[in-house]
């Protein structure tokens, strides 16, 4: 079970960082679309991010046992 969300939240944490990147590409580059799918992303990234945390509040409290 360790194991198991050790992975999740290894992919979440690769998931955190390619929708930040995504955002400030898309920021970036700015252009008619830019500002949407930046906001899009940054809302991604707030999803990814709410799932890491509470991935590791999970391991936690396994590993408290």
């Amino acid at each position: 079970m360790d194991t198991l969300i050790i992975i999740l939240l290894a992919i979440s944490v690769v998931l955190v960082v390619g929708a930040l990147v995504g955002g400030l590409v898309a920021m970036a580059r700015g252009g008619k679309l830019g500002p949407q799918r930046s906001n899009m992303f940054m809302r991604y990234r707030i999803l990814f991010q709410g799932i890491a945390i509470l991935l590791v509040i999970i391991l936690l409290a396994i590993a408290k046992d």
